[in-house]
């Protein structure tokens, strides 16, 4: 009868992603202090009532590591916090072997309000209404195929798919 392989202790196979989590926690913490020392504490209920939005988003990329994104109106690192009419929505890219998904959250928009376009390997996602203005341009991992795009627009959740294509055909995708 062969031996069972030792059992494994509680934590093995996590340290690395423990560690990988922290240094990100981390450095978000970092930016945050730096950003609230920028910011005088009667000026946040101001921020608030202007519509002032700044985040993070984390997921594990296909590494097995973190992926921590920033989204918001709001740009700590350009000193005086000015606040954009335009919010960056979050959003998430998935590379797949032969095309990237990106999704997209642009809660109380209309579908035919949605303008996405790209070229090579960039891509440009907005609103411009009068209650709801978003903005968003993203490198792709690889260049697409952006006249080819399906996307389609539901709860407040836009998901673009993309075919890869070296040549990067510029296009205006239509949102169904």
């Amino acid at each position: 009868m062969a031996e069972k392989p030792p059992k494994k202790k509680h934590g093995d196979g996590f340290s690395e992603f423990d560690r990988e989590f922290g240094r990100v926690r981390g450095e978000m913490e970092d930016l945050m202090e730096r950003m609230m020392e920028r910011i005088p504490e009667e000026d946040f209920h101001k921020l608030g009532a202007l519509g002032a939005v700044h985040g993070f988003s984390i997921r594990i990329g296909a590494d097995g590591k973190p992926i921590v994104r920033e989204f918001g109106n709001v740009k700590p690192e350009q000193g005086e916090l000015p606040i954009s009419g335009e919010r960056e929505p979050l959003v998430d890219v998935i590379e797949g072997k032969a095309d990237i998904t990106v999704m997209v959250e642009l809660p109380g928009v209309e579908r035919k309000d949605i303008l996405a376009k790209g070229e090579g390997r960039t891509l440009k996602i907005s609103v411009n209404t009068e209650a709801r203005k978003y903005y968003k341009e993203l490198e792709l991992p690889a260049a697409a195929d952006f006249p080819g795009a399906r996307a389609k627009y539901n709860n407040g959740v836009l998901e673009i798919v993309i075919a890869k294509d070296a040549k990067g055909a510029a296009g205006k995708i239509e949102v169904g």
